[in-house]
Formats: structure tokens, sequence, C-alpha cells
């Protein structure tokens, strides 16, 4: 199974050299000219990735077209450029590893529902769980969630994927991992905040903890199963993104947290921190659908320059209740 990487940066740069360890020739699409050069003459990726070596059978290419040769597609630009990007790519058939996490803005669609609308003859798989580019790059353990409706191909994609740090785990909830990636990111920012503003740790843990019971709420609403939402796609990956700096998303919400403004933040950012694009469209996502997320909702106020205190005033002044989801 020849795999194809359409994305260039830390992650689907990672993803190229996991799927190249066997030895097998792997092509990765790349916008950046500059990545693509580097790639080929240096066996590195500079921008995005600096200091991992590359196995030599990855070739970069800027052509879209030279994917066409591809038996699967990993698809690993930025959740809000999967349309534009799919749609001058030929699939046909060809099965799509998508490796986005978040909501497409003005549809309030997944990445998923997004990739069947442009090629509805590709059959679609996700691929989500705690994973930071670099660690994978440089081969520390890992497992992630390979969801597919297709039991077989899942099998023969985590299959050609799996190595001896890297171990998926299979499920055909495909939208319990979309979702669960997605949440988290907007979860992680306000879990940053926390750090930002120096509010302790009980603080995050209890943030974590009813930022999940949010992710529950929204995820079983829309036909995601709880138990994917427990695993690594979702709990898995929040616990990670929301204790780390190598998190962006984390990351943002300690500027915010800090006082500085988003607008200042998200322009000196050389990589996207999807959870500022997901969070005012899964806010409206919740409410269509009668789902409360007041942690979401938070961080919306945050990213639209509200005052950190306040913020945090209104969230800590919300009626007492009942632990549920």
């Amino acid at each position: 199974m020849k795999i194809g990487v359409i994305g260039g940066g830390a992650w689907g740069t990672a993803l190229a050299q996991v799927a190249a360890r066997g030895g097998e020739r792997v092509l990765l699409w790349a916008r950046e000219a500059d990545v693509v050069a580097g790639i080929n003459a240096t066996h590195q990726n500079d921008r995005f990735l600096p200091g991992i070596p590359l196995p030599e059978t990855i070739e970069a290419t800027g052509s879209l077209g030279a994917l066409s040769a591809c038996d699967a597609l990993l698809v690993v630009v930025p959740a809000q450029h999967v349309r534009a990007v799919l749609a001058e790519t030929a699939v046909g058939a060809t099965p799509l590893v998508l490796c986005a996490k978040g909501i497409e803005a003005g549809t309030q669609m997944l990445v998923g529902e997004v990739a069947r609308q442009i090629h509805p003859e590709a059959p679609i798989a996700v691929l989500s769980g705690p994973t930071f580019a670099h660690e994978v790059a440089a081969g520390q353990p890992t497992a992630v969630t390979l969801a597919c409706a297709d039991e077989a191909l899942g099998a023969a994609l985590a299959d050609r994927l799996a190595g001896p740090a890297l171990r998926p785990y299979a499920t055909t909830d495909v939208t319990g991992a979309e979702i669960g990636g997605a949440v988290k990111n907007v979860l992680a920012i306000a879990c940053g905040v926390v750090e930002g503003a120096g509010l302790g740790q009980n603080a995050r843990a209890a943030l974590i903890a009813r930022g999940f019971a949010e992710m529950v709420r929204f995820g079983l609403a829309r036909g995601a199963q709880a138990e994917t939402l427990s695993g690594l796609s979702g709990l898995g990956d929040l616990v990670l993104t929301c204790s780390s700096t190598s998190s962006r998303n984390f990351s943002l919400g300690i500027g915010l947290g800090q006082g500085k403004r988003a607008k200042d933040l998200l322009s000196d950012r050389v990589t996207v921190a999807e959870g500022a694009a997901t969070a005012p469209v899964l806010r409206v996502a919740a409410a269509a659908i009668g789902v409360e997320m007041p942690v979401v909702e938070a961080v919306c106020a945050l990213l639209g320059g509200a005052d950190v205190g306040s913020v945090i005033e209104a969230l800590l002044a919300r009626p007492l209740r009942r632990e549920v989801r």
C-alpha cells in the first residue's frame, strides 16, 4: 500500500516518516516550495520539524496530481483548508485517512462530512489521538485511534501504519473519533487560560473533567459512542493537550490567560491552533442541537476580546448542580 500524505507540516511529516519506516516509498505533498526542496535535498523539514532526519524513501512534491498513484491518502492539512485542498485532488475511490481535527466554519460539518461531500466514492477513515508530532517522529511510544466504518479497510490501514512505537486501536465510530479531536482543541485553550492566569492545578483538573462532560454531551447528541469519547481520540487527547506547552492550543490559552489579545497571538504563529477556528463553530453547532457547553462559550468570549477575570468570574458564578453529563 503506497501512502501519500497531503500536508507538509510537522504532523504530516511525522506521519510520512511513520509510513516510510519499513522502507516503503511515501509521497508527501507540501504547499511550501522550501519544504519540498528541503525534504528532497537534505531529507529534513527544517521549517516545521527541524532536527529530525527523514528516510530517503520520502519524496516531496508540490503537485497534488502526483498523488494519483497512491493507494491511500493521509489528509493532514488544517481543518479549515480540507475542502479547498480535496477539491483540487483527484481521489476517486482511494481511501482518505483524515488527520485534521476541527469543524468547518460556515457549514458546521465535521472533516469527514466535508470529505464525503467532495469525494463520495472514497472510503473514509480517521486517525486521531494523543500525538505530539516531534515525539512520534522521534520514535517515542504512541497509541492512536484509527476509525473506519469498513472494518477490513480499517484493519489494513492500521497494519500499514503500525510500527514498533506506534499502536493504532481500531473502531468503526468515525464520528466519535472526529468529535473528540475537534472539541479537545477548544478545551485545551481553556486549560491554557487557567495556566496563564495562575489559577492552579485544582482549577485545571476541574476544567478537564467538566470540559470532558461537555465533549460527551455534544458527541452523544451527534451520534458518537461514549466508549470512543472515553478513549484515545477523546479523553486521551484531551489530557495530553491540556497539560503541555507543546500543544499549540494550550500555548494560545496561556497567552489569553496573561491578558494578551487573540489577534496578536494568532498572527505570531507559524503553525495553526485549530481550536481558535473551531470554538465559534462548535458554539453554534451545540446551540443548534440544544447542548450546553459553558467552557466552550467562555473560550469564544476570550477569543472575542473579553476580559479574562470577567469570564472566569462568570463561569464560577454559574448555578450549582448535580454532577451529571
